[in-house]
Order: C-alpha cells, then sequence, then structure tokens
C-alpha cells in the first residue's frame, strides 16, 4: 500500500509492518487511522502513521509487537510504537473519573464502534490497508470536501475537554469553520481540568499554523480565551487583531513564527505578554522572547526604528509586520543587521568621562547618531 506524500522512510516502515503482518499474521485486518487518513485525502504531506488491528486478542497482539520489535507505550491501551508507526488494538473508552488519564477501556468489535471514540469527522476515517479502500461511517470525506470540522458523538467528545482546544488549532491550520452544533456543545464544556502542559501543546500547534486569524476566531467564539486566558474580544478588536495577524503571516523570518499570536493580543489588547505564557504554561523561551520586544506604537517613525535596531536587527523584531516595515527596515539597512552609533563607552572614558556622566553622555551621543541617521520622520 503506497501512501501519497509520505516519506521514504514512512513508506519503507508501513511496507515492513505491512510485510510482516502478511507473513506471520495473515488473518490480522490493518487499518490506518486518525490524521495520516485525513492529510492523504487533503493531499498534506504524512509525518507518522496509527495503525489499529482487527480480529487478533491481545495476548497475541502482545507477542507480535514483541516479535515485530515496537515498543510498549500504554499496555492497559494495548499501544505500541515502531519508530513512527503507533499500532494499536481497537479500543472504546469510557470516562470513569476527572483527568484525561480516567478512562476505563476494552476492545472494539467493529470498525464503526472503534472510530466512534474519535473527536472530529475528519479524523474518523479508516484506510482499509489491503485494498486501499476508505471507510467513512461519520461523513468526515464531505466534511473534508466543505472544509467543516465536526464532533463525532457528542456525548463521547465531552469525555475529553482538551479537545475544544483541538478544534481551535485544527481551524487555525487547516482554514477549516467548525460545525455550528459542536461549537455549542464545545462552549458548554469546562477546562477547568486541563494541565499546563496539555493547554500548551495545543496552543502551539496554533501557534506554528498558517492562518491564525482562524485560531483567534475560534478561541474567541469557543469561550476558550476567557477560560484560559481572561480574555474575551469584541467585534472591533477580533477584527482589528485579525488582520494584524494577517499581515504578521508574510512576514520572511519563519523563526518568530510561534510568538506573534501572544505578542500581536498583548500589544493590541495592552495586555501583558508574559501573564499570557504563564496562563498557558509556555517554555521560558516565550517569556525570554517577549520581554525583548518593543511594542508597536501608534506611529511608527525611522528613528524609532533605529532605537528598535540598537538591539536587534529589524527582522528579529515581531512588530516588523507593520505599516511597511520591513521595506522601510531595508532601505535603512538595518533589516538584517544592528545599528552601530559608531560610539563605544572606552572612547569616552579616554575622553574623560565616569560614572554617571559617563552613561549619560552615552546616551546623548546614541540619540545624536540616530538623529542623524533616522532623523527624517516618515
Amino acid at each position: 500500500m503506497k501512501l501519497p506524500l509520505a516519506s521514504s522512510s514512512l513508506q519503507s516502515e508501513l511496507d515492513f509492518i505491512l510485510n510482516f503482518f502478511k507473513i506471520n499474521y495473515p488473518y490480522v485486518r490493518l487499518y490506518l487511522v486518525g490524521g495520516a487518513v485525513r492529510d492523504m485525502v487533503m493531499e498534506r504531506e504524512i509525518y507518522d502513521l496509527d495503525i489499529e488491528c482487527f480480529n487478533i486478542d491481545p495476548n497475541e497482539f502482545d507477542k507480535a509487537m514483541k516479535k515485530l520489535g515496537a515498543k510498549g507505550v500504554g499496555k492497559s491501551f494495548f499501544v505500541y510504537k515502531y519508530n513512527k508507526v503507533d499500532l494499536a488494538l481497537p479500543r472504546i473508552e469510557r470516562k470513569v473519573g476527572i483527568g484525561h488519564r480516567a478512562f476505563e477501556v476494552e476492545l472494539a468489535l467493529d470498525s464503526k464502534e472503534a472510530s466512534r471514540r474519535r473527536d472530529f469527522t475528519m479524523n474518523a476515517l479508516m484506510l482499509d490497508l489491503s485494498n486501499g479502500e476508505i471507510i467513512d461511517h461519520w461523513g468526515g470525506l464531505n466534511d473534508i470536501k466543505n472544509r467543516v470540522i465536526r464532533v463525532v458523538d457528542p456525548k463521547k467528545f465531552q469525555e475529553d475537554s482538551l479537545r475544544v482546544l483541538r478544534a481551535m488549532q485544527f481551524a487555525a491550520r487547516l482554514k477549516f469553520r467548525i460545525d455550528p452544533n459542536s461549537r455549542e456543545i464545545m462552549r458548554k464544556i469546562s477546562l477547568d481540568d486541563l494541565t499546563g502542559e496539555r493547554v500548551f501543546w495545543e496552543f502551539e500547534k496554533m501557534f506554528n499554523a498558517e492562518w491564525l486569524y482562524y485560531g483567534l476566531f475560534y478561541m474567541n467564539d469557543l469561550l476558550i480565551g476567557k477560560k484560559i486566558l481572561g480574555i474575551e474580544l469584541n467585534i472591533r478588536e477580533l477584527i482589528k487583531i485579525s488582520r494584524h495577524m494577517r499581515k504578521a503571516r508574510t512576514v520572511e523570518d519563519s523563526s518568530m513564527r510561534p510568538y506573534y499570536f501572544l505578542y500581536i493580543i498583548s500589544t493590541d489588547l495592552h495586555k501583558n505578554a508574559e501573564s499570557l505564557c504563564k496562563a498557558i504554561q509556555t517554555p521560558n523561551i516565550y517569556i525570554k522572547t517577549l520581554r525583548t520586544q518593543t511594542k508597536v506604537p501608534y506611529r511608527i517613525t525611522d528613528r524609532f526604528l533605529g532605537a528598535v535596531s540598537l538591539r536587534m536587527p529589524l527582522r528579529k523584531w515581531l512588530g516588523v509586520y507593520a505599516n511597511n516595515t520591513v521595506e522601510r527596515a531595508k532601505k535603512l539597512d538595518i533589516y538584517d543587521k544592528i545599528f552601530d552609533p559608531g560610539v563605544k563607552p572606552a572612547d569616552l572614558i579616554k575622553e574623560g568621562y565616569s560614572g554617571k556622566e559617563l552613561g549619560i553622555e552615552l546616551r546623548r551621543r546614541i540619540l545624536e547618531a540616530i538623529r542623524e541617521n533616522f532623523g527624517v520622520k516618515s
């Protein structure tokens, strides 16, 4: 079974697994499930695979996985990993407590019951690896065609509140809208049981997404912003921030991309960026990066850009998306390099400056250099 847009190494792993079962367990039915099938249908690159193995009991499955050389990653859930491929038995999950680990698990007897536990119809597709047939119990193909995110089973969906955040980040990554009935279900779900680690995982996926403003809209619409960040946007704020996020997507330096979402929200809403980071428990690199950033002023002058470029080349300033700043920075020759004002403390010490006077004179000369180089206001 050849998968389009899968790397050669991933395809080799799949071929090895299929051959292993064909030789040793020919009666086992293998189905590719989850995001890989969705991405295949959408002609998107495939990075990892999830395979469900039918017609084999747990004990025999465990022996088969050991023979294959797969590593168990959750024996109570019948899940093993072979490099970038997850292999599992089809299962039914029932919520029995609080938290994402409080599930009771049993084997599913058919493909429809196995796929019922999936969050969205687009993720509930199954590909029969024996013949390439797509099994679609919940209308996922039609929803992908219409670019819609729709809940599979409302009762099952509510058993894991993280799925609300998954809807947000999928919308931003795929440019899909969320079905109105599904939105109503999600708004009613409490997010209090989510750990900071799980929250950040989903936000991080959105931060790197191509359509940030879709994520912004659903963060607000699904009350994620209100429940987690303490933010609820009115229509005017939503339009303003969305416009800035669309502009930010055109910035050349992709290494700065993960920070734009929090930067633009904190700038446009006059919020403290560090408090937003703490609310979703970002790694320290987010806080360190956002601390170095100057917010976008009401009016951007060349002199302001010169002052920013004392600390960083303008390509590293998150506000570079605003008001044709990239073109201006390149023209001023401060887009790729830090501005050198041509004055050093050692030179001033030689002139006799010291202590407080040294600091005052250094600042004066730096400002003078900025005025001389960037004095014409834009």
